[in-house]
């Protein structure tokens, strides 16, 4: 070994930040869920009623909200997506000009996937936004 390598060091900070990434969230749902557990449970102890909404809702796995509209959600990832694809196109325009042009292209076609989906889900938000809540 002659030296410090910097890329072992990039790699593995690009992975645990990637782990983190998937990892997290998972165990803070987990977390809420289990202080809602708590809560039923002392709930259930002192003899307070539980709605059936609520632990059906706890089976299926599903978050209790009743007033979020799908087509909410929709719009919201769409804003979301479009956004992160038009960070990408301006990064892209930043680094062509830094670098000579080339890793213009690069995020170019990187932007176009989350932009498209965002598309998506905006075209989702427009066909849904007069249906009931679900």
């Amino acid at each position: 070994m002659t030296g410090f390598n910097m890329e072992w060091i990039e790699t593995l900070i690009f992975f645990v930040f990637l782990g983190a990434v998937i990892l997290v969230p998972g165990y803070l749902k987990s977390k809420d869920r289990a202080r809602l557990h708590e809560t039923l449970r002392i709930a259930y102890e002192k003899g307070q009623p539980v709605p059936p909404e609520l632990i059906q809702a706890i089976q299926s796995g599903n978050e209790v909200s009743k007033d979020v509209n799908r087509s909410d959600k929709d719009l919201r990832a769409a804003v979301v997506l479009i956004g992160l694809s038009l960070g990408l196109v301006g990064m892209s325009f930043a680094l062509g000009q830094l670098e000579g042009g080339e890793a213009r292209y690069g995020l170019l076609a990187a932007a176009a996937i989350p932009g498209a989906i965002g598309i998506g889900f905006l075209v989702l938000w427009y066909f849904n936004r007069d249906k009931t809540k679900v």
